[in-house]
């Protein structure tokens, strides 16, 4: 196992706890931006807020040579009790992992870079808008401002493999409306959810064999004894396939209800596949390091901030820092061990890319 000074450890972990316990929802990121802006107050460099609210922390002068990203949004919203729990293994808790664990390790990663050196230009953005309909806003204007030569997306969990190719999505909200009624007075009228049910069997059947297809919501209705005159499904569909994602926009343009009812189809996120060339060195600079220290040479996919990266032909890729459990659940939990060889990964790797040497 990889040894950190012990009050380097109790510090980056008590950096999880802290902002673990600020709520944190995509679109409500403010108190965690603040605790961030005054966490690192006092520290070498510049501190500026952007356009979309993400809090950008940047050195030395130009081009960025390098952007670490860590989103500071989480999938929990105000209402969910923030209780984290520490015994002499395990940090437990709503979003210890993802991404409360990749905040920290970017706070102290950057702290100690900048203690003992002038490393050439680079910057350490928290963004807002990773999670559910936040479309990867931070991330796309971040990337549009700074136009780094590279860009390394921090997630609390993953430390076993390298995320090099990114998972794409579309999400699309499907409203039917139509005149409702009582189920036996106006028995010939059509129901709205009856209609929103048909709909997602059709999507489901007719979806191209490269995506992935998840409804993951459906309203409507007013009672047990009513017609439902509306009703909404939420879904996504995921690739790795930029052309399988734009068969699926165009199978949602084509869908149609019967009079009376009425649909209405509305786009609510797209993120972009890509895929980082294996022969880039970003990827030859973390497979060195992860050799190192004994961790598996594992390329993985997924979704992530570095996606908006991919789709602006930016080398990115994607580290996690610790391994765990239960991500997205309110039992979240990462082991503290990894946590340690996680910020030693990302400490080497930031090191080696912003060398003058």
């Amino acid at each position: 196992m990889l040894e950190l000074p012990q009050s380097s450890l109790t510090g980056l972990v008590d950096d999880v706890i802290d902002v673990a316990r600020i709520p944190g929802p995509t679109f409500s990121e403010e108190a965690r931006l603040t605790w961030i802006s005054e966490r690192i107050r006092d520290q070498p460099g510049r501190r500026r807020r952007d356009e979309v609210g993400n809090l950008i922390w940047e050195w030395g002068q130009g081009q960025p040579s390098l952007v670490l990203a860590a989103h500071v949004d989480t999938v929990f919203d105000e209402e969910t009790p923030l209780e984290i729990h520490q015994d002499d293994l395990t940090l437990t808790g709503p979003g210890v992992g993802d991404n409360a664990a990749a905040v920290a390790v970017a706070l102290n990663v950057t702290q100690r870079l900048l203690a003992r050196t002038e490393p050439v230009a680079g910057a350490v953005v928290f963004t807002v808008g990773e999670e559910g309909l936040g479309n990867l806003r931070g991330a796309r204007a971040a990337c549009d401002a700074l136009k780094p030569q590279s860009f390394i997306a921090l997630e609390g969990h993953g430390l076993e493999e390298v995320i090099v190719d990114a998972i794409g999505s579309v999400r699309a909200r499907l409203s039917v409306e139509g005149p409702g009624g009582h189920p036996w007075v106006d028995k010939g009228n059509p129901s709205a959810i009856h209609a929103v049910l048909e709909l997602g069997s059709r999507i489901l059947a007719d979806a191209p064999e490269a995506a992935e297809v998840n409804i993951g919501s459906i309203t409507g209705g007013r009672s047990v004894n009513v017609i439902a005159d509306s009703a909404e499904l939420l879904l996504e569909a995921r690739a790795d396939d930029n052309q399988a994602l734009e068969k699926m926009l165009a199978e949602l343009d084509d869908l149609r209800c019967e009079p009376p009812l009425s649909l209405g189809v509305e786009m609510v996120g797209k993120r972009p596949a890509g895929r980082l060339p294996r022969d880039s060195r970003l990827l030859a600079v973390v497979r060195s390091v992860r050799a190192e220290l004994g961790l598996p040479d594992v390329l993985g996919s997924g979704s992530t901030d570095a996606n908006a990266a991919l789709a602006q032909g930016i080398p990115a890729l994607t580290l996690g820092v610790a391994t765990g459990s239960g991500m997205h659940s309110t039992r979240e939990q990462i082991e503290l061990e990894s946590l340690a060889v996680g910020l030693r990964q990302v400490e080497m790797v930031v090191e080696r890319l912003l060398s003058r040497s």
